[in-house]
């Protein structure tokens, strides 16, 4: 029998998530009002936290040192590109493990899911001299390529659990309409599964986007995108915690916009294989 709710209970539920809410964006929140400080007062002591000399002289700085648009093109192109590419290759894949699987196909899933485990810096050497002898170093096809296959075993995954929640009469009734394998997966599972795909992406371009190992150690400038900027801030002189706060400010804004506006989607998404 299912418990009552009431007034009171939601009214502490609502107050929770939005406590929780706020821990959780408070590191973001103190980030971007850094930005807006002098250096002296992003150092003191006690902090303050809106009553200080508000200036935007961090973000000329950051303007006027680095080619904050180049960083950001290069950014758009290596986490789009590897999301599009990781998606063409994962869909045909999810879908033939969840509508025709084999007896190995948990053990290719699970071996697949196994590669994250491993720590990227464990490979570095490799790849690095793979990309030093191709010609790849410091390129945005370098970046697009190890950026797909870091990312692609999550992908895979994530598809598949949306695909198996999807009804296999459906795909049967469209092969018996004479439906090739290219027509069901174009015109009937992708359709279908668009919160899933669409999830699935948003999560894929934040991830290409925030991934700091590769692109550092993989690029220094013609491919370097707005990780390598962020981390240009940090000398041997020291920390500038404004200027820092400043080039993360601006490194984090076009993801937090384009969550903000797709988060209806990102949740259909998220939630779409978990109710029956």
């Amino acid at each position: 029998m299912a418990r009552k709710v009431t007034g009171r209970h939601v009214v502490i539920a609502t107050v929770g998530a939005w406590l929780a809410g706020f821990v959780i964006f408070f590191p973001i929140l103190w980030m971007v009002l850094a930005s807006f400080k002098t250096e002296l007062e992003a150092f003191a002591t006690p902090p303050s936290f809106l009553f200080f000399h508000w200036t935007t002289e961090n973000y000329v700085t950051v303007q006027e040192r680095s080619d904050y648009l180049h960083h950001a093109l290069n950014s758009l192109i290596v986490a789009g590109g590897s999301t599009l590419i990781a998606l063409l290759i994962a869909i045909p894949a999810a879908w033939s493990m969840a509508f025709s699987p084999t007896r190995r196909t948990k053990d290719i899933l699970l071996w697949m899911l196994s590669t994250k485990m491993m720590p990227p810096v464990g490979v570095l050497v490799p790849i690095y001299l793979i990309y030093k002898n191709m010609g790849l170093l410091d390129t945005r096809t370098g970046l697009v390529f190890i950026l797909c296959l870091g990312n692609l075993p999550i992908v895979i995954w994530m598809l598949f659990t949306y695909f198996k929640e999807i009804p296999k009469d459906i795909l049967e009734a469209a092969r018996m309409d004479g439906a090739t394998i290219g027509r069901e997966l174009i015109y009937v599972l992708t359709p279908m599964a668009i919160p899933g795909l669409a999830s699935t992406l948003l999560l894929n371009l934040i991830l290409a986007w925030n991934e700091a190992f590769w692109t550092l150690n993989l690029s220094t400038l013609e491919a370097a995108p707005l990780t390598t900027f962020i981390a240009s801030y940090s000398s041997p002189e020291g920390l500038f915690w404004a200027r820092l706060s400043a080039a993360s400010t601006l490194a984090i804004a076009p993801i937090l916009i384009i969550g903000w506006f797709s988060q209806k989607q990102l949740v259909r998404g998220l939630t779409f294989g978990a109710v029956k």
